[in-house]
């Protein structure tokens, strides 16, 4: 499946308006914004939109936005076209916002996702770029299958392991979380700068892999301190497939 479309905030807007989302159903929690220490709304009706295939996002009802945020110097009206870009200004922070005027997604707003300084849905705290899907889950099983990791330039193995987990998620390809003792040099290991945060495992950190003279750039991910539901991994190493060869033993 294709990645979606990069649109302008105003190129989606138009195409929301003209030809409505993938999906929406209500959220049926309580999720809020908050931007520059202050909640700019606070709404029990939420609704998931899916703009694409891949993930949903939060929109909010019109009413439940905070209207004297609004800056009218900064807004204008496209009724012709069903909707309203407006923004949402708190002290010195601006963040661009549009409400949907009629079609499926009227008197719905969306803000754009890492505008504000943090979503909330209930007490918790979002995490990534975008909710969680309703409909995709995580599976953390641990397995005694043997996983060998190696070089692709020359079959070196860098890591021999019966002692895994195997993280299942909807719709991508399975995960092969391993313990760091199952490397066979952590000298081979080299910290990188790189984080990455994932809706559903937290924030992850990165190895590049250091063989001779050879260096495979972040390799390697962890999660040191991964959300309630993927616990199983913290502080295992998983490989990128696409960067060494990875073998499981069938039985």
């Amino acid at each position: 499946m294709a990645p979606p479309p990069r649109l302008s905030f105003e190129e989606l807007a138009a195409k929301l308006a003209t030809d409505g989302p993938v999906k929406q159903e209500p959220a049926k929690r309580r999720v809020r914004g908050l931007l520059d220490g202050r909640w700019i709304f606070d709404t029990l009706d939420a609704v998931f939109v899916w703009e694409h295939p891949y993930f949903p996002f939060f929109y909010v009802p019109f009413n439940a936005v905070s209207s004297s945020l609004a800056d009218n110097g900064a807004a204008y009206q496209d009724a012709a076209n069903g909707y309203h870009l407006f923004s949402l200004r708190v002290s010195s922070k601006t963040v661009m916002a549009v409400h949907f005027l009629r079609g499926p997604l009227q008197g719905l707003v969306k803000i754009p996702y890492g505008e504000l300084d943090a979503w909330y849905v209930e007490d918790e705290k979002l995490l990534g770029s975008h909710p969680k899907d309703p409909y995709k889950r995580i599976e953390c099983l641990p397995s005694s299958r043997r996983v060998v990791v190696r070089m692709k330039s020359n079959e070196a193995i860098l890591a021999s392991s019966t002692n895994n987990v195997f993280l299942h998620e909807t719709g991508l390809p399975a995960r092969y979380y391993l313990s760091p003792t199952s490397i066979i040099s952590l000298d081979c290991l080299v910290p990188s700068e790189t984080k990455t945060m994932c809706p559903y495992k937290g924030e992850a950190r990165y190895y590049h892999l250091q063989v001779g003279n050879q260096r495979i750039e972040d390799a390697i991910w962890y999660y040191p301190y991964p959300t309630a539901e993927s616990m199983a991994i913290q502080n295992r190493l998983c490989f990128y497939d696409d960067k060494v060869d990875i073998r499981i033993e069938s039985t």
